[in-house]
């Protein structure tokens, strides 16, 4: 019994010594996501188409803000001579103002949000292929993708990392 187990024993120390060093020349990478849509050219063009669709929304919030500014003034500078009624039309009319602009900023921000995601989304398959690529062309065995906030990885070694590979073979694919 004893000499089965040090026989078992022993083929699985094999197995695993066998194992480790045949991996040991196995090439793993990583991607750094967010740097190859930044620094990429496909994805400078939707940053900056990003940033106008935001500069447009941002004139929005600011004129609705500039809306409900001027009528909040205007309520402080004449409630003293306004009549109860009047008054009370005027916080009525502030107060649906003052909801409409938050729904507004509501509204713009989860716009905001989407337009992020469906951006990257879009990008995502011609980004996947050129890992692929890469992958492919100088033998990877795993190719990760870091810099995700939701996919956290504890540590990774930056000389692994292919970021530029893969901008330069998503550059050549877009």
């Amino acid at each position: 019994m004893k000499r089965n187990i040090y026989l078992m024993s022993g083929i699985i120390l094999l197995f695993f010594v066998w194992s480790t060093s045949s991996s040991a020349a196995d090439k793993i990478g990583f991607v750094n996501l967010p740097t190859v849509i930044q620094d990429s050219t496909a994805g400078k063009k939707a940053a900056e188409d990003f940033k106008k669709f935001l500069e447009k929304k941002t004139q929005e919030v600011k004129s609705s803000e500039n809306e409900l500014k001027k009528m909040n003034d205007e309520l402080v500078k004449q409630t003293s001579i306004m009549t109860q009624s009047a008054r009370n039309a005027k916080e009525d009319a502030y107060q649906k103002k003052l909801r409409s602009h938050q729904f507004l900023v509501k509204d713009t921000n989860e716009e905001l949000t989407k337009r992020d995601e469906e951006m990257s989304q879009k990008l995502m398959p011609a980004i996947q292929k050129a890992i692929k690529n890469i992958a492919e062309k100088e033998k990877y065995v795993a190719i990760f993708i870091v810099g995700i906030p939701n996919v956290p990885v504890a540590y990774y070694s930056k000389e692994n990392d292919i970021s530029k590979k893969v901008i330069e073979e998503f550059n050549k694919i877009n």
